[in-house]
């Protein structure tokens, strides 16, 4: 479904945004925490376990490596550990089994909808542009089955395009020479990102480490105080945006402009009704 027309600027950037939630909702969902009881998977060894479930039993370094924002001695209270007690492929059955529950539950008939079926078409070409190489997390997902029931077509294609989206903006992140706790701390400062709170909560640094951050980023002229951006820190996060852009644009030129355009209502319209129903925690992203 190409198009010779071409993508209006952030075409591909607001049409992953509308996508994504669609991915995320599982990781807050009770569906997954009792899937993942049931395995004796607990807390968040979950988390860890279904996202890189696809890359195989890997260990802790592999995950640092591929999920970049969470401190390695984190990881490694849960990975490999984890594998010992559940298979990769009984996470993701588990995992799947979630999304289809949990999806029903937030959706409800919008699941069989003409509508889901079309998203989850459009959604799958648009993956078809995809490439695998230096894009680990992506490359992994790719190698799973596509799901038959259109709502977890869309799901899985969502996440392929997710993580695709993700592989690339890692790139852009070591081009621009930011580590895990200086991406955090500078995406905080731009408005957009996780808070303080969120970070020290979910990633496993520590206030020493983002304060040590703060101060290397102010030394390099990017951040004022503890969390503003200068008027340099704000060019380099829009650059990155633009970067990441520019490497994940080709699923979105393979779909074409009217494809795009048209997966993002779609997406946008699941996505608003996911928030309307609770699907995501506001806390970790409330101010402090």
């Amino acid at each position: 479904m190409t198009s010779s027309s071409a993508l209006p600027e952030r075409a591909g950037r607001h049409c992953h945004n509308a996508l994504n939630p669609f991915h995320s909702a599982h990781y807050f969902a009770p569906e997954l925490t009792a899937e993942l009881s049931g395995l004796n998977v607990e807390g968040r060894a979950g988390y860890f376990a279904v996202r890189s479930a696809p890359l195989g039993a890997v260990g802790a370094g592999a995950v640092a490596a591929t999920f970049f924002s969470f401190k390695h001695e984190l990881i490694a209270q849960h990975v490999p550990q984890v594998w010992t007690v559940a298979t990769p492929q009984a996470v993701l059955d588990a995992r799947l089994r979630a999304v289809d529950a949990c999806l029903r539950r937030l959706l409800g008939d919008a699941v069989q909808s003409p509508e889901m079926a079309e998203a989850a078409k459009l959604a799958l070409t648009a993956a078809e542009g995809c490439a695998r190489h230096a894009r680990p997390l992506y490359s992994a997902h790719a190698d799973l089955p596509v799901p038959e029931a259109p709502h977890l077509a869309y799901w899985h294609a969502a996440t392929l395009l997710r993580e695709h989206r993700g592989d690339g903006h890692l790139m852009a992140l070591l081009d621009a020479e930011l580590d895990p706790v200086e991406a955090l701390v500078s995406h905080a400062a731009s408005g957009h990102g996780m808070s303080y709170r969120g970070i020290l909560a979910t990633r496993g640094w520590t206030p020493e480490e983002l304060t040590a951050a703060q101060e290397r980023l102010r030394g390099r002229g990017l951040l004022v105080g503890a969390e503003e951006l200068t008027e340099a820190g704000t060019a380099l996060r829009k650059e990155l945006e633009r970067t990441t852009d520019r490497l994940d644009r080709a699923p979105y030129e393979h779909l074409g402009a009217a494809g795009v355009a048209r997966l993002t209502e779609l997406a946008a319209g699941f996505t608003a009704r996911l928030m309307e129903a609770g699907a995501f925690p506001q806390a970790l992203f409330a101010r402090d």
